[in-house]
């Protein structure tokens, strides 16, 4: 399925975080609630219009992995699986 966000929308699928560390203490679902998350972008819009009519080009790409606000992004379901659509200013950082 093809998306084409508008504007500085980004549409991205989330990564879902390790439960467990490596040393085998598994995190409950309650510790990381104000947390940032990851996810893949899947799609980004053209850039939003500055005040003088100029369009600002997006600074992440399509395949960049993101880390964003918890709760910045508005989650969406297509055909039975989870996917975010959200601004670019939801977006934290690039993971490299």
């Amino acid at each position: 399925m093809n998306f084409k966000p508008l504007s500085n929308h980004v549409f991205l699928e989330p990564i879902e975080q390790d439960k467990t560390t490596k040393s085998g203490i598994v995190i409950p679902d309650t510790a990381d609630k104000e947390k940032p998350m990851q996810g893949k972008i899947l799609a980004i819009g053209p850039g939003k219009l500055n005040d003088k009519g100029e369009r600002v080009s997006m600074q992440v790409k399509v395949g960049d992995i993101v880390l964003f606000k918890k709760y910045g992004p508005d989650e969406i379901e297509i055909d039975n699986k989870k996917y975010l659509v959200g601004d670019e200013d939801d977006i934290l950082a690039i993971i490299e």
